[in-house]
């Protein structure tokens, strides 16, 4: 048996607890005997971090949920492997995980992305129960509201469970946040409006999917904000911009007959 190394009371994250990294984020949440993960990464560590768990004295037959903030490849491919290690627990995702992981669909996935020569394998899977905002998991005596925080992807779920947030790929320590990319489903006017959401909300210490947790800083979520706030407005991501005003300024030009200084 090993030591069990807690981020908060209840709280176990799997890259802190082997003390190197095993991908993305990968979080334990228990209650006396009862316990789920949130996300599970790519399928080559799924069984090394089931066996971490068993190790920390964990019974696998009391995993109650193996939960998915997103469709993304790098958060989920482990989660078939990890059904076949933890059938005691049901697979959770939002309606549009669900969809996505049911063919799956390899492009909004990132399972497949040509240009930068990705191809990863993607089993099909079941989301057995479907999750989104206003949802109260319980897991013994600890309650976990499920927040829908669309952006990166429509379907991103984010947790909380008391001053802490499970933000997945919201936002992260260096005030970066998740991919924003057409195929991918982003949506840069939603990203905002789920970081403020994050802003306001009276939460003190934010979990991300990627790298260390951090305490919640409002002015660097509104320096994020702002970044985006610009992005929605600039061709830097393309058909995810809500305008291009430098466009109309040019036509006004073209009309005017006015040249570069």
């Amino acid at each position: 048996m090993i030591p069990r190394r807690d981020l908060f009371p209840h709280v176990i994250e799997m890259n802190y607890q082997a003390r190197q990294r095993l991908g993305c984020s990968v979080y334990l949440i228990y209650d006396d005997a009862d316990w789920l993960l949130i996300d599970i990464g790519y399928e080559d560590t799924a069984e090394e971090i089931v066996d971490l768990i068993r190790q920390m004295d964990f019974s696998l037959a009391n995993c109650r949920y193996l939960i998915c903030t997103h469709a993304d490849v790098d958060h989920i491919q482990g989660m078939k492997r990890a059904q076949e290690l933890l059938p005691s627990a049901k697979l959770l995702g939002h309606p549009d995980c669900k969809v996505h992981l049911a063919g799956p669909d390899r492009i909004i996935t990132f399972a497949e992305i040509a240009a930068q020569g990705i191809s990863i394998d993607l089993p099909a899977m079941e989301v057995q129960q479907t999750i989104q905002e206003g949802d109260v998991l319980k897991l013994g005596s600890l309650k976990i509201d499920v927040w829908t925080t669309p952006g990166h992807t429509p379907g991103q779920l984010s947790f909380r469970m008391g001053s802490l947030l499970f933000s997945g790929d919201n936002l992260f320590r260096d005030g970066s946040v998740g991919n924003i990319d057409a195929h991918h489903g982003s949506d840069i006017a939603a990203f905002i409006k789920s970081l403020e959401r994050i802003r306001d909300a009276d939460v003190e210490w934010l979990l991300p999917s990627h790298g260390p947790y951090f305490r919640k800083d409002p002015q660097m979520v509104q320096k994020t904000i702002d970044r985006l706030n610009e992005y929605a407005h600039m061709a830097d991501f393309g058909t995810c911009a809500v305008d291009w005003p430098l466009l109309e300024e040019w036509e006004d030009e073209l009309a005017r007959g006015t040249l570069p200084d």
